[in-house]
């Protein structure tokens, strides 16, 4: 380490870094939907953390939007953290002229032909402030919008102080932050607004569009607006909640996933049942590796539908058991299995097919999980098996959670790593990288996350010179291998009873 400079005699202070460096671990469940919504932005991936977020954003629960009943049966179930993408489809954007001032909706849809927006010049019954601090512009070049939808006449958003010359408060940069317009075209010549109350041009032409197709799914405003975000978890709800996805979709978006370190919950389709699943999914082609990133969950769960006062409808199970893992994930940890008596699916009022022992015995080797009711527990997730968990294949990522576990752990030490390129590949290097992801490896088994007593039965953290050869360290290349002994859920209990005659007891 450099020495500091010795100006004259006394008593000089360094501070030495300790060479430790935190690997913290990500999220683990975080849900991506992508789907069909009533409004909002179109393939944007937006965070929302509540439904009320969703509502404000998307426009809440819609009858023709399976992705609204996925994301109310995710917060239900403890969900926290959502990345919602809206695909359009079809659907048409209102637009309007206020006094010169064209503006167009904040996404498609048939929503937008209920707009209103209110031009108001300074002094009309609104607090007149200071514009020139906004760069000099002159009182009578500022103007204020007030935006509506409906009848009622209430605003849901007011922006003052606006005007079209450049500038910091400049019309179109401002009304960004709208969740209702946009600036389509501003004045020409440029000019304020003239002031009064406009509504969308030829109202009723904006439509909401058809079904989505398999393109809208996984083209660049589906899975591709996903391309850069980060999630765990993928829900894909069919457009209208008694639906189904185009067959196609499946097998890109478990690809996707793959690549993504993330898992795809599958839905069944509408009618389909016990019997039948097996050749549904043997239809979708989904094989290869790829499958330990995907999970089939059937039946569909029933549940009120408030849109319908209350009456009993049928929904895809997806968003509940993402909220399930959710739940499962914050009480016990990702390396628990998310099923179980207390993996129960809340606000479910049953299920579309009653599911046998018999059904479970015939599914659950094959790596199909069954959604089961019990009295007193109500519905609960009964098992715990991806797409690569039949018996016949014997992978070792058969299981929900050690594919989980292995996923959270990889992108973990890939992002806590990064700090690694471009040091200097030797020892000192290698002697860092063990000390990091040691620490790291180590509070995960005090946690519970692996299996063995000690630390030596649970995991390694191996970095040196037999990992990384003189020829690796040649071509600037340092390996690290780690490995874990994983949780295996007990997915069967065998109690043994012998009965005590007399005799035996004397």
């Amino acid at each position: 380490m450099p020495q500091p400079r010795l100006a004259g005699p006394g008593v000089y202070v360094t501070e030495r870094p300790s060479g430790s460096r935190a690997v913290t671990g990500v999220s683990t469940s975080v849900t991506a939907f992508v789907g069909r919504t009533a409004r909002g932005p179109v393939g944007e991936p937006v965070t929302v953390r509540s439904m009320a977020e969703f509502t404000q954003v998307f426009g809440g629960l819609w009858r023709e939007s399976g992705l609204s009943y996925a994301v109310r049966d995710f917060y239900l179930n403890g969900g926290s953290t959502a990345l919602v993408v809206r695909a359009a489809g079809g659907a048409g954007l209102a637009r309007l002229d206020a006094g010169g001032l064209q503006l167009k909706a904040s996404g498609p849809g048939s929503w937008g032909n209920h707009l209103w927006v209110e031009v108001v010049h300074p002094g009309q019954g609104h607090t007149r402030e200071l514009a020139r601090a906004d760069g000099g512009t002159e009182d009578d070049e500022v103007f204020h919008l007030r935006i509506g939808e409906g009848d009622d006449g209430s605003p849901r958003e007011e922006f003052l102080n606006l005007t079209v010359a450049d500038g910091p408060r400049r019309v179109d940069i401002v009304l960004q932050a709208s969740q209702l317009v946009r600036v389509d075209r501003p004045p020409e010549p440029p000019a304020r607004p003239s002031k009064g109350v406009y509504r969308v041009l030829q109202a009723g032409t904006a439509t909401d569009g058809g079904a989505l197709t398999a393109a809208d799914y996984t083209g660049g405003k589906g899975l591709g607006a996903l391309a850069t975000g980060d999630f765990n978890l993928l829900c894909l709800p069919p457009s209208d909640p008694g639906g189904e996805l185009p067959a196609q979709v499946w097998s890109d978006a478990l690809d996707f996933c793959h690549r993504r370190r993330a898992v795809l919950l599958v839905d069944p389709p509408p009618t389909i049942v016990p019997r039948d699943a097996p050749a549904w999914l043997e239809k979708l082609s989904l094989s290869g590796l790829a499958t330990r990133n995907g999970v089939f969950y059937l039946p569909r769960v029933r549940a009120a539908d408030p849109l319908r006062d209350g009456a009993i409808g049928e929904f895809v199970p997806s968003g509940a058991i993402a909220g399930v893992m959710t739940r499962t994930d914050a009480t016990r940890g990702v390396w628990k299995a998310p099923a179980g008596m207390d993996a129960g699916i809340l606000g479910a009022a049953g299920l579309s097919h009653p599911m046998t022992d018999g059904d479970s015995d015939e599914l659950n080797p094959l790596g199909i999980n069954c959604l089961r009711s019990f009295p007193q527990a109500g519905s609960v997730v009964w098992g715990a098996r991806t797409l690569r968990g039949a018996d016949a294949l014997a992978d070792e990522y058969k299981y929900v959670p050690v594919r989980r576990l292995a996923l959270f752990l990889e992108e973990s030490l890939r992002r806590g790593t990064q700090w690694v390129v471009f040091e200097p590949n030797d020892e000192r290097l290698w002697s860092q990288i063990r000390t990091s992801l040691g620490a790291f490896m180590q509070d995960l088994f005090r946690q519970g996350a692996f299996q063995g007593k000690t630390p030596r039965d649970a995991y390694f953290v191996a970095c040196d010179a037999e990992t990384t050869t003189q020829y690796d360290i040649d071509r600037g290349i340092v390996n690290i291998s780690v490995g874990f002994a994983p949780l295996k859920p007990a997915e069967f209990v065998v109690i043994g009873i012998q009965q005590k005659t007399a005799e035996a007891a004397g």
